[in-house]
């Protein structure tokens, strides 16, 4: 859809502010018309709103999600939570944290001794097209650097209806020291696309959202895919190390240090 086309210029008195635009994607300094919003930002606003709409109500092209996963080279597994239908994914989000049974027999017939380091769990959440645009080339940045580290990884999860949680349910049974859900973010006015990524260290039910750090905005506009990868690169390394995530894991990240002295594979 084509933006909005601007008002005439004669009938907006413009905000005294205007260098405030330079900073951020929030709707400031958009000046006014009488006491209204000038015709161009009001149908912006209109727009957005449409397309954060979409973003939660179209489903996941699940058929190409699993090519796209399949293409970096891991087995996948096509999983489901307890939340049946999209109406149950939005009005019951405790069944969106819950594998159903069917899911959790296909992960006991794969685990392995001893479990993974390290499993990667891939679900639309709120925004399937920020899973759509935005976890194929984030595992191509992170998969190396997982590589580089020697760790060993699980299948590839896709859940279908999953909440963040449901990567705990993924973990245990496959025994990982670790899991990283990548989901689609609740969707804004200005970022219907952004993924987020969750790290619990040694994940099990009955975690809880202060065991997890959180990586957001990750999409082009947002945190750069490469950025995000180092990040949870060095997130996971400290968790596997310590033995803990969530609030009490720093993100200390520092680009430029990293650059300077490449983290060492893990012991």
């Amino acid at each position: 859809m084509p933006e909005p086309p601007d008002a005439a210029p004669r009938l907006v008195t413009p905000c005294p502010l205007p260098g405030l635009t330079a900073l951020t994607m929030a709707r400031v300094a958009l000046g006014r018309v009488g006491v209204s919003l000038p015709t161009r930002d009001h149908l912006r606003f209109t727009l957005d709103h449409a397309r954060a709409r979409d973003a939660v109500h179209i489903p996941l092209d699940t058929p190409a999600m699993l090519a796209a996963l399949a293409a970096t080279g891991l087995p996948v597994a096509e999983l489901a939570s307890q939340a049946a239908t999209p109406r149950q994914f939005l009005l019951r989000p405790d069944l969106g944290r819950l594998l159903d049974e069917a899911s959790l027999a296909h992960l006991r017939q794969r685990a392995g001794v001893p479990g993974p380091d390290l499993v990667l769990v891939v679900s639309a959440g709120l925004s399937a097209v920020a899973v759509e645009r935005q976890a194929p080339p984030f595992l191509a940045a992170f998969l190396p650097l997982a590589a580089a580290r020697g760790l060993t990884l699980g299948p590839l999860c896709l859940v279908a209806g999953g909440r963040v949680a449901v990567g705990d349910d993924v973990g245990e049974v496959l025994g990982a020291r670790a899991v990283a859900v990548l989901i689609g973010e609740r969707p804004g006015l200005s970022a219907p696309d952004s993924l987020g990524i969750y790290l619990t260290y040694d994940p099990k039910r009955g975690r809880t959202d202060a065991e997890r750090n959180c990586i957001s905005n990750v999409r082009p506009q947002g945190l750069s895919f490469d950025r995000a990868a180092r990040t949870l690169d060095h997130l996971l390394g400290k968790a596997l190390a310590l033995g803990f995530s969530g609030v009490a894991l720093k993100d200390d990240f520092d680009p430029a240090l990293a650059e300077a002295a490449p983290e060492a594979p893990l012991p």
